[in-house]
């Protein structure tokens, strides 16, 4: 555990991309077999103790120290781990730290019950380093500012392979990785995918600026439609078939709805949606089944999966993502009509004779399903991450809302200290006194500066009503424009509206709360 305590302490206060890079293949090089394997899931997420929970590590917690005075501190630090790891009373030991092989072996094959004797023995056991990174270990929530696409470029990085090998490879092996490194280190072959349904990486587009419109030769490019749904790719191989998101997380238990109806092999690029007889539905009514380990009948009857295809990178075992673009588009309309897949369709081309016209298309697009468009090289192979000049997605631009501030929550990390996670509202006449109040429309913690954050959290540190744990209500007294890019209806939430992609664009500041938005105006902007 010690270099691994280690490495996670320093990611935490290591800001620079490269130098985290730098850190995790070093850590790569020192550590032995599985140790080094076991430490790259964690960073990748690919670790879960069942046994073990948040509410196992606060109930430990609570039987050493004084609840009440660990309730305080938590609400100070605003990290179960980091709390716990620094008012865990010490106990002076000379026994051995624990391996992170012994914890990841003994806690995978600890009952619930037994579970939280053998994590309290090693906190006994650890300095507060270590109480914290075997916290964050077995909590899942690590938190030092590192992606698992990150940790796979450091792993690139460490073997000087290429990072799309590594993401190509990912989801056909299994921790600790132990083939992997074989291979990368020139011990043993490259591990076989031949007969696995991986996910292969995906080639994105970049945003369309303004200044890049005018200088784009419109003949190279073809215009799709962006839909308002989530990127996936369909990977079906040797009688296994995987529904993969963009970054390659396997969503396919939430939608069987997909994968039941594959009956081929090959590898594709859509967009999954909910479409009802023919029609695209608003994408929170997708949101109800995305995160979900299952689905029951009822939610796939009322929000049936659909999947609008894009592209096709391989046809059966053929590898196609060699060929231009427009080739490609040919070959997934003859593979569409060969297998003829049920809730999948192909994405439609958006016929334009110039930019200008392209524009008008654009624009009047809201208030329907898309998010604006696609435009694509039609000489263009598929290539794995974000190549510039290929693919331009253009979006329509953001809606705008000023909203008042109504409650603020820690937040993780860097963040643990600062309030810096904020619902806001929109006024209405309440139903049943008919006096104006206001209601929660959405939730956001990006889109200011570092210097905005502290005057944020000063401000909501000087007006507050009430304290929740790690949660505080404000004074009805601070306006934030919110940038969003729809909104549309949500039972879910008291005011009955939820925005897409919300994000603060300004703190004004200079406004009254009186003097922010209603809720009707927001119901107008529904599509």
């Amino acid at each position: 555990m010690k270099p691994f305590a280690a490495l996670l302490d320093r990611l935490i206060y290591t800001p620079s991309r490269n130098a985290k890079v730098a850190l995790i293949a070093e850590y790569f090089r020192q550590a032995p077999d599985p140790d080094r394997g076991w430490g790259l899931a964690a960073l990748t997420g690919g670790l879960d103790f069942k046994g073990v929970k948040a509410g196992t590590v606060r109930g430990l917690a609570m039987e050493r120290v004084d609840p009440t005075l660990f309730a305080w501190s938590y609400d100070f630090v605003g990290d179960l781990a980091e709390t716990t790891a620094l008012i865990w009373p010490e106990r002076l030991s000379n026994r051995a730290w624990p391996g992170l092989s012994e914890v990841v072996d003994r806690l995978s094959g600890a009952q619930r019950s037994e579970a939280p004797e053998i994590v309290a023995d090693w906190l006994d056991t650890l300095d507060a380093t270590g109480r914290w990174a075997l916290l964050k270990l077995i909590t899942g929530g690590l938190r030092v500012g590192v992606s698992a696409r990150l940790a796979k470029v450091a792993l690139a990085a460490y073997a000087d392979a290429e990072p799309a090998e590594i993401e190509e490879l990912w989801h056909g092996l299994e921790p600790p990785y132990t083939e992997l490194f074989a291979w990368l280190d020139g011990d043993g072959p490259r591990p076989s995918l031949e007969d696995k349904p991986v996910f292969r990486p995906a080639m994105l587009a970049h945003p369309l600026e303004e200044g890049e419109i005018a200088g784009l030769d419109a003949a190279a490019y073809v215009a799709e439609w962006k839909w308002d749904g989530i990127r996936v790719q369909i990977s079906s191989r040797g009688g296994e078939t995987r529904l993969y998101s963009r970054t390659g997380d396997d969503i396919g238990r939430a939608f069987p709805d997909v994968l039941d109806h594959v009956t081929f092999e090959g590898v594709l690029d859509g967009e999954l949606l909910v479409v009802i007889e023919g029609e695209v539905r608003p994408f929170n009514e997708l949101q109800q089944r995305l995160n979900r380990k299952t689905v029951t009948g009822a939610m796939l009857k009322k929000y049936p999966a659909f999947v609008r295809l894009y592209d096709i990178l391989f046809d059966g075992r053929e590898d196609l993502r060699a060929l231009a673009f427009s080739e490609r588009r040919n070959r997934l309309e003859g593979f569409y009509a060969r297998a003829a897949p049920r809730r999948m369709d192909v994405s439609q081309v958006v016929e334009f004779r110039d930019l200008a016209e392209l524009e008008a298309l654009r624009v009047s697009s809201r208030g329907t399903a898309t998010e604006g468009l696609m435009l694509k090289r039609q000489d263009s192979p598929y290539v794995a991450g974000r190549p510039k000049g290929l693919w331009y997605k253009w979006k329509r631009g953001p809606l705008t809302l000023d909203t008042v501030l109504m409650y603020a929550q820690r937040g993780h990390g860097k963040r643990s200290s600062f309030y810096s996670d904020f619902t806001f509202g929109a006024w209405r006449s309440s139903p049943e006194t008919g006096e104006d109040e206001v209601v929660p429309v959405g939730k956001a913690y990006f889109g200011f500066t570092d210097e905005d954050l502290k005057h944020l959290d000063k401000w909501v540190r000087d007006h507050t009503l009430h304290r929740y744990g790690p949660v505080r209500e404000v004074e009805r007294g601070l306006v934030l424009e919110v940038a969003f890019d729809s909104v549309h209806r949500s039972p879910r939430h008291k005011s009955g509206v939820a925005m897409r992609f919300p994000r603060i664009a300004r703190i004004r500041w200079d406004k009254p709360p009186g003097e922010a938005d209603r809720l009707e105006t927001l119901e107008r902007l529904i599509e």
